[in-house]
């Protein structure tokens, strides 16, 4: 499954940039507490809507730093489940489509362990200094990430119904 996704933090970026849903553009959130940087770049995809009233977030495995705002091609390649502060903020796993690095890269057991260690330790420890619980679990296969993705479309889809009638 290829899809857009924007980008809003650039690999190895310590500043945790988002999208301001009231002005649609990028502004900092905050400066991450340690020394620790994004492993990968790291967005959403656009019209998907989550339990978390966000669209879904995707790590994008590339070569090259993609600066915040804007968007390329990714596939889907795994699901991370996690649980951000008790609440559902699942991650999609994908790398850049048009990589020539990882464009042959189409399921989440294709990375190295140590790659997807790194991806872990990172979602574990990234809020640690605040005081923040994160809870990380096992890497899903990519038909998982197609459903999760497809989940939320669905419910972007019915909030956009929804915003139309009212």
């Amino acid at each position: 499954m290829i899809f857009n996704c924007v980008v809003e933090i650039g690999k190895g970026s310590k500043v945790k940039y988002e999208l301001d849903k009231e002005t649609g553009l990028i502004k900092v959130d905050r400066i991450l507490y340690s020394s620790t940087v994004y492993p990968h770049n790291y967005g959403f995809i656009p019209r998907t809507l989550c339990e978390d009233n966000d669209p879904m977030d995707v790590l994008i495995l590339m070569q090259e730093p993609i600066y915040p705002g804007a968007f390329l091609r990714a596939r889907a390649i795994g699901l991370m489940p996690m649980i951000d502060q008790g609440e559902k903020d699942d991650k999609i796993i994908a790398v850049c489509a048009d990589d020539p690095e990882y464009r042959h890269y189409t399921n989440i057991n294709d990375l190295a362990p140590h790659r997807l260690a790194e991806i872990r330790r990172f979602f574990e420890d990234y809020k640690k200094n605040e005081n923040k619980e994160v809870a990380v679990d096992d890497f899903l296969p990519a038909d998982k990430a197609f459903a999760a993705i497809k989940h939320s479309m669905d419910l972007y889809g019915t909030y956009a119904v929804e915003a139309l009638r009212r």
